[in-house]
């Protein structure tokens, strides 16, 4: 088993897939093939979304839930897509589409669809065969109406490199242009962070647009059921996956808690900035290791990532924002030393909206771990109104599975967030252990160029307690700059961190982005996310 096949289960894994329903547009029960006169139209998938969110939800039962339990999670390991069956293999086409098998965390079947060049939309059938086998008595076992649990998209010819997969719930995802797999999307999030009111919205249904022989993109549509809201979503997939033009309409049937856009969902254990928290032999396990927004007004903002004692969730309010995304700035390999999954190959992923999106805020969710292999953040747009029930939405962004996909502000960026015992080495007095010295390394922009005696102002603020001495200096022999200050003083309350915020200037300029982040002083026992507590 390679060493990333017990890796990446957490809500994936606690989700099951919802059942296809019959497509009002057309007319046609998703599981029969359409009429040959039918052609599919986006428009009425639209519709059709829109119609469903009148009825009760109608949640199916899992099917064949039992064998599936039986074989278990490295029974299905030994399933692999078969080459010679898979869609427009052959075809002179830029790319072509593998299947996944349901396994025991993908449960119920999706209808997979393929539309022709003349608009015609035909149910693909699942078998057996369409499969290799490690064991070759598997197949027999295997029903016949087993069905796909999802898909994955291939270069056609060279290297047959992925491009993206889309399986369990509504989650896909794209291993970027450095070719690893690492963070998520989502089509929708549903009251997450709310533990057990948290719903998992499906894409039930495919359409996958043949492409012609010159394209660079494929069209993907997708049918979305849950019981809070319905929708429809279209995927304008190119740059071999690294870039997704979205367009999403959403049915509400129930007012929301917290209506997740654009979702994210990334694993962070242990960096340079908790690396205490880890008992790896790794000095940094994480697939995202910060927060990047761009503000309706421009800001550029970082917020570190953490591994909190409790679950925390940030709100970053604003109109119209412009960017926001998971990235994984560090690609040092040393700071690693992961040879198997590459940690320092992990994609970035940006999400650029598209016209405007109206008031509401970022939220970032994180929650505690102790292992790699759980997905504990979480980061979408959460837009003002979501309480109310009967609400139609729609939002048009980009995905964008690289590293500099949002516009640069030509200051300098945060590399490095180190946290330590406030006061100076050697000569510690007897001030609380509570107190904290925080370490924040910036490059790029004007920093390079400044002399080393330059004197810049170190703009740093806490939401509670005192910043105290704060400075800044180059790093010798780098173009880096690194602020320092302590914090120190009053206490928040029990459970609440101390919100800091520091940005580097000199004279009435900006030098950098504004970093942030949320320490938690208080030493509060740590309650670990386990995801089937969750489920």
């Amino acid at each position: 088993m390679p060493p990333d096949a017990t890796r990446r289960r957490l809500l994936v894994s606690t989700a099951t897939l919802a059942g296809a329903s019959a497509l009002g547009g057309w007319r046609w029960p998703l599981h029969a093939a359409p009429p040959d006169d039918r052609r599919f139209a986006f428009e009425h998938l639209i519709a059709h979304a829109r119609g469903l969110a009148d009825p009760p939800y109608d949640s199916p039962e899992s099917r064949h839930a039992a064998l599936l339990d039986e074989l278990g999670y490295d029974t299905f390991m030994g399933i692999h897509a078969d080459r010679e069956h898979s869609l427009w293999h052959g075809a002179d086409l830029p790319v072509t589409v593998e299947f996944f098998q349901l396994d025991q965390n993908a449960r119920v079947p999706v209808a997979l669809h393929v539309v022709d060049a003349d608009g015609r939309a035909r149910r693909l059938d699942y078998r057996p065969s369409l499969f290799r086998y490690d064991d070759p008595e598997l197949e027999q076992r295997l029903p016949a109406d087993l069905g796909f649990a999802g898909f994955r998209v291939r270069d056609a010819a060279g290297d047959r490199r992925e491009w993206c997969a889309f399986k369990g719930a509504s989650y896909f995802r794209s291993p970027g242009a450095r070719d690893q797999y690492g963070l998520s999307a989502r089509g929708v999030a549903v009251d997450t962070g709310y533990g057990a009111e948290e719903s998992f919205p499906h894409f039930t249904a495919y359409w996958l647009l043949r492409p012609a022989p010159g394209d660079t993109t494929l069209t993907v549509c997708a049918l979305l059921e849950g019981e809070d809201l319905t929708g429809a979503y279209r995927f304008e997939i190119g740059e071999r996956g690294a870039v997704m033009d979205v367009e999403s309409h959403l049915f509400q049937r129930h007012g929301i808690r917290r209506l997740g856009i654009a979702p994210l969902t990334s694993m962070f254990w242990f960096s340079e900035t908790n690396a205490r928290r880890g008992t790896d032999w790794r000095p940094e396990l994480h697939d995202s290791d910060g927060l990047a927004m761009i503000t309706g007004r421009g800001e550029h903002l970082w917020r570190a990532l953490g591994n909190p004692p409790r679950t925390h969730y940030s709100a970053f309010g604003d109109t119209d924002p412009r960017a926001f995304g998971l990235l994984q700035r560090d690609r040092d390999f040393d700071h690693y030393q992961d040879a198997a999954v590459h940690y320092e190959r992990r994609p970035s992923l940006w999400v650029t909206p598209r016209g405007d999106w109206g008031p509401g805020h970022v939220g970032l969710l994180e929650l505690p771990t102790a292992e790699e292999v759980y997905d504990n953040i979480n980061a979408f747009w959460v837009p003002e109104g979501s309480d109310r029930a009967d609400h139609r939405w729609r939002f048009d962004y980009r995905l964008d599975w690289r590293d500099r996909a949002a516009p640069a502000s030509g200051r300098a960026q945060v590399v490095a967030t180190r946290t330590g015992r406030a006061g100076d080495p050697g000569s510690y007095d007897d001030q609380s252990v509570l107190a904290r010295k925080f370490v924040i390394d910036f490059e790029g922009g004007a920093l390079p160029r400044l002399a080393d005696d330059t004197t810049l102002d170190v703009r740093a603020s806490a939401s509670h307690g005192d910043i105290v001495n704060p400075y800044a200096r180059r790093v010798a022999g780098t173009p880096r700059w690194r602020a320092f200050f302590d914090w120190s003083g009053a206490l928040p309350p029990a459970d609440e961190p101390v919100e800091l915020r520091c940005v580097l200037a000199r004279g009435d300029r900006l030098l950098t982005e504004t970093w942030l982040f949320a320490y938690f002083p208080q030493a509060l026992p740590t309650q670990i996310f386990h995801p089937e507590e969750n489920a």
